[in-house]
């Protein structure tokens, strides 16, 4: 499996635990030219950007914690994008989250609701 297929299977795993607490994905992989967007998903009244993050060790770290202040940055951007180019969208409130996936036969999954805010 390459690197890329781990990925989609991690946003997939993700993509799927979101929907069994009740949210509706929106996009999945909204690029802008600031970067990109895993999942976005829409829970009641709010839009939610999600970052999956995949580490099969945790040797260097866990995912969550390799979203530095530069990647959510990146994350803020395309999302103000995303907001721009969608503006019904953009009527409703928003937030960050990270859901970082740990490797192995079954998989651990952490869910980091409002995990950053967006920068101003």
């Amino acid at each position: 499996m390459t690197t890329g297929d781990r990925g989609q299977a991690a946003e997939t795993l993700a993509c799927d635990y979101l929907q069994a607490r009740g949210m509706a994905l929106v996009e999945r992989n909204y690029r802008s030219r600031f970067g990109e967007i895993d999942l976005i998903m829409h829970d009641r009244d709010c839009l939610i950007f999600v970052e999956v993050r995949y580490r099969r060790q945790a040797r260097y770290g866990s995912g969550a914690e390799s979203v530095d202040a530069r990647k959510q940055a990146r994350i803020v951007a395309c999302a103000r994008h995303y907001l721009l180019s969608h503006p019904r969208a953009a009527q409703q409130p928003c937030r960050f989250d990270v859901v970082a996936i740990g490797g192995g036969a079954n998989p651990a999954i952490e869910w980091i609701a409002d995990a950053f805010p967006a920068l101003q």
